[in-house]
C-alpha cells in the first residue's frame, strides 16, 4: 500500500513537472524566434509561402532567413522563379513584416558574385553556416529547412 502511494505521488509530482513543458514555457507573449534555412533558392518560393503563414500565425515571431551556395540566388538583383515571377517584391514584403534575410560572403566569394548585386534588403554575413550556428547556439534560434 505504502509503495503504491509512494508511485502515484512520484507520477503525480512528474505529470505536474511536464505540464509547463506541455503547455509552453509560460511566457505566451514571448515571441518565437525561427531560423529559415535556405541553401538551394528552388526552395525559395516555399521557404517565404512558409514564413508567411508562420507570421499569419504567429506575428510577433522574430524570423531570421540565412542562405548561402544556391540558397542565396533569390537574394541577387533580378532574380526571378522559375515561373518568370522576381523574388525582390516577396523579399521586401517580408522585410517589411520583420523577416531579416543574411547572405552568406563565402559563397559571394567563391561563386565571385559582386556584393552590390545583392538586394539591398538582404545583410551580408561572413559565413551562412556559422551564422546558423551563432543563431542557434547562442541566440536561441529555432531551426526550419524548408
Amino acid at each position: 500500500m505504502k509503495s503504491s502511494i509512494l508511485l502515484s505521488t512520484t507520477v503525480a509530482a512528474l505529470l505536474l513537472a511536464a505540464t509547463p513543458a506541455l503547455a509552453g514555457d509560460g511566457n505566451a507573449d514571448a515571441p518565437e524566434k525561427v531560423l529559415y534555412h535556405v541553401n538551394d533558392s528552388a526552395n525559395a518560393g516555399a521557404a517565404m509561402q512558409n514564413i508567411n503563414n508562420h507570421l499569419n500565425a504567429s506575428p510577433k515571431a522574430e524570423i531570421v532567413v540565412v542562405t548561402h551556395g544556391k540558397g542565396i540566388d533569390f537574394l541577387l538583383e533580378g532574380a526571378q522563379d522559375a515561373q518568370g515571377n522576381p523574388y525582390d517584391a516577396r523579399v521586401q514584403a517580408l522585410k517589411a513584416k520583420g523577416v531579416q534575410f543574411a547572405v552568406c560572403n563565402n559563397t559571394l566569394k567563391g561563386r565571385k558574385i559582386d556584393p552590390k548585386s545583392v538586394l539591398p534588403e538582404a545583410k551580408i554575413v561572413p559565413s551562412g553556416v556559422a551564422e546558423l550556428g551563432k543563431l542557434q547556439a547562442k541566440s536561441g534560434f529555432v531551426y526550419v529547412k524548408p
